[in-house]
């Protein structure tokens, strides 16, 4: 059956109901693990959500879900574009730590990184006792044994490469890389409304099993093309008669992957599984200049060590254990994710991390402050790797250390030096004039390039 979008009479009921089950519902614990939904978006600048500032969109379902527990504001990539993040995400590893110091491509003569051998997320959560499934685009590599179904997920439907062409075609540069599990599938239909169903189809079919699942669900809207439906753009321009014509494209596209996070959280909320799932809403990077994305108020754009590269909208709902409501500006990084669920799953991470549990941040009825204040005095290192005439197959490195961030805008750039609690823009290099600072900061980010070095990031012959 062919999906048509909801009216907004309808969203609004969905969302005003999903808002009071999330903030006034407290259940008992269904069982004594949370299944977990995790939730990506592929290029959503930081504030491009209603929840974030933006004044000429309408993200109702998100904002639900982020009003429900936790929104942060400080939250992190590993890298300004999607390979490296992704990668960070799965294995709770630096990027190059594992291999990805770049976008994986399926031209391999630019493709900057291959996935190593190892246990990633999904393995550990199998230990865990859960069922682990991948909805949406994986982008880590399409050697036989880099695909999802051999790096832990046991339901695998979506899209083993980079970006799409198109959104109704699924296709890369002619290639059809939709697979369910190992089967080459070609779905009708526009790419978010697809993978939304697979999504619903999973969590359908976990209904009546007391075993806890982790659902990956990697959309890869807005990301370019800027292809939403017809009736969701015409909406956008009627509401917005003044607006940007390609601004316009992207905010439909994420008003449409809105409306379809919506039709999960309803099938959540109908299955009684929403009763005892944590559920992340995040994206990979930041925005992309082209589409005109709104960063908020920070500097430039995907690609970029500036924050508008790097810092993403985050937020997490836990019904009776998450506090609805509240809004934290503790630093975090994708790769804090696999800790952090692996910790609340009661099991330990088989190979080592480098991410750290954001437990102490997320459940307010059991503060460390000492935890705390691990998180906040680490440093947070950020990797890019690219070819053309930009990168020369070199790559851009930043670290932040508590509120200074050193960062290179490009291989060939000198180093900058900010201090973003007193200039959150970025407008003003300190380089010179903090010597010591940078000089820190410096050796900090040369024993990080030491220790990343030692990992191969081509798949070895």
């Amino acid at each position: 059956m062919k999906y048509r979008p909801i009216s907004f009479l309808l969203t609004g009921l969905i969302f005003a109901v999903l808002s009071t089950f999330f903030i006034s519902h407290t259940p008992p614990l269904a069982t004594p693990k949370p299944n977990i939904v995790f939730i990506f978006a592929d290029d959503l600048g930081w504030g491009d959500l209603s929840s974030y500032g933006a004044t000429d969109l309408k993200t109702p379902h998100i904002d639900s879900l982020l009003r429900a527990g936790l929104r942060f504001t400080n939250f992190y990539a590993n890298s300004p574009v999607c390979s490296p993040s992704r990668a960070a995400l799965l294995s709770g590893r630096w990027p190059e730590a594992v291999g990805v110091p770049g976008v994986i491509r399926d031209d391999l003569a630019d493709s900057w990184g291959y996935l190593a051998p190892g246990p990633l997320l999904p393995n550990d959560l199998q230990k865990a006792g859960y069922h682990t499934a991948l909805v949406g685009k994986w982008h880590l590599g399409l050697e036989p044994e880099n695909a999802p179904n051999e790096r832990g997920f046991q339901e695998f439907y979506g899209f083993l490469g980079d970006m799409m062409d198109d959104y109704y075609t699924k296709r890369r540069n002619g290639h059809n890389f939709m697979r369910h599990n190992r089967q080459v599938i070609d779905p009708p239909g526009h790419a978010t409304d697809v993978f939304t169903e697979g999504a619903i189809r999973y969590v359908n079919s976990r209904k009546n099993n007391p075993k806890p699942f982790f659902l990956y669900l990697a959309y890869n809207a807005p990301h370019n093309p800027l292809q939403p439906p017809a009736e969701w753009l015409d909406r956008v321009k009627k509401r917005e008669p003044t607006i940007d014509p390609t601004r316009a494209k992207l905010v439909a596209l994420i008003e449409h992957l809105d409306d379809n996070i919506g039709r999960l959280l309803a099938t959540l909320k109908a299955n009684r599984q929403l009763e005892n799932t944590l559920i992340v809403f995040t994206s990979d990077n930041g925005g992309w200049e082209p589409a005109k994305a709104n960063n908020g108020p920070y500097r430039a754009f995907k690609g970029t060590m500036y924050e508008g590269g790097i810092r993403i909208p985050a937020g997490v709902v836990w019904a009776g254990h998450i506090q609805p409501g509240r809004v934290s500006d503790e630093r975090g990084q994708l790769s804090d994710w696999m800790p952090t669920f692996l910790e609340l799953a009661g099991q330990q991470a088989t190979t080592p991390v480098d991410g750290k549990s954001l437990v102490p941040v997320l459940l307010t009825n059991q503060p460390d402050a000492q935890k705390l204040e691990t998180l906040r005095q680490r440093p947070l290192f950020y990797i890019r790797r690219e070819g053309n005439d930009a990168f020369k197959g070199l790559t851009t490195q930043a670290v932040r250390l508590g509120d200074w961030k050193l960062l290179q805008p490009s291989p060939f750039s000198p180093f900058e030096l900010y201090n973003l609690k007193d200039d959150p823009k970025e407008t003003t290099d300190l380089a010179k004039q903090e010597k010591a600072k940078a000089n820190e900061l410096t050796r900090l980010l040369m024993n990080h390039i030491q220790q990343g070095g030692a990992v191969p990031w081509q798949k070895r012959k």
